[in-house]
């Protein structure tokens, strides 16, 4: 089981690389959302790379440190369900934010995998 725990933190740090990597090539923006950055928009998204680079630092953490796994659940949760929710509230819009809907999607099965790891009962 600890293998295919390992195997799903990694999966959820991997889901996060490429926005996350917005925060070293800004031009990304662009290519993953589909705008052009303005200053201030571009400001906002290069910061969101930065938040993203903390998911997948946790995501790294919890595959290899049990002891901090709970807490990382919480942080990766907040991401995908929050993304989801929100693109859902929006209307479930086209183009390159369906595309993270379903990347993030994709990513439930290994984040029910890490929660229920995480949560369930001592044996």
């Amino acid at each position: 089981m600890e293998i295919a725990t390992k195997i799903a933190w990694f999966l959820l740090a991997l889901v996060h690389v490429s926005p996350a990597a917005v925060l070293f090539r800004p031009s990304l923006v662009q290519t993953l959302y589909g705008i052009s950055p303005d200053p201030a928009t571009g400001l906002l998204l290069t910061h969101r790379g930065a938040t993203f680079l903390a998911i997948v630092v946790a995501a790294l953490w919890a595959a290899f440190d049990p002891s901090v796994r709970r807490l990382c659940t919480f942080v990766v949760a907040i991401a995908v369900l929050g993304y989801l929710l929100l693109y859902a509230r929006a209307g479930l819009p086209e183009g390159p934010l369906r595309t993270i809907a379903a990347i993030d999607a994709l990513a439930l099965a290994p984040l029910v995998l890490v929660i229920w790891s995480a949560w369930r009962p001592a044996s």
